[in-house]
């Protein structure tokens, strides 16, 4: 069973930064992309950013430039960087994952969610 865990979440305010960590286990942790994803209140979860095998990102337009997505394969460890953070980033944060190896980084349908880990940014 695959689990994922994040942290790294908190109260900021506008223009600081936060690193969100995921861990992950139950599984090789290199063949697999991984992935950002988020929901704020009233809204649906939407893709932030992923990161496949071989260390291919992408990113949603809204994110580019700010966020930076990362793995440390030796630490099962996905991270996502936040700089300059906006008010309209604040929301629960998942990492996801998919069930089979070698996926896009897009993450179209990921299997495995962690609990997810808020952040709020006030302006």
């Amino acid at each position: 069973q695959v689990h994922l865990v994040e942290s790294g979440g908190g109260l900021v305010q506008a223009g600081a930064s936060l690193r969100l960590s995921c861990s992950a286990s139950g599984r090789l942790f290199e063949d697999y992309a991984m992935g950002w994803f988020r929901q704020a209140p009233g809204k649906e979860r939407e893709f932030v950013a992923g990161i496949n095998w071989i260390h291919g990102v992408t990113y949603k337009d809204a994110v580019k430039g700010r966020f930076t997505i990362s793995r440390d394969n030796g630490k099962s460890t996905v991270y996502l960087q936040m700089n300059t953070l906006k008010p309209e980033d604040s929301a629960v944060y998942f990492c996801a994952t998919d069930k089979s190896p070698y996926g896009s980084n897009t993450l179209p349908n990921p299997t495995y969610w962690g609990q997810g880990t808020q952040v709020t940014v006030s302006s």
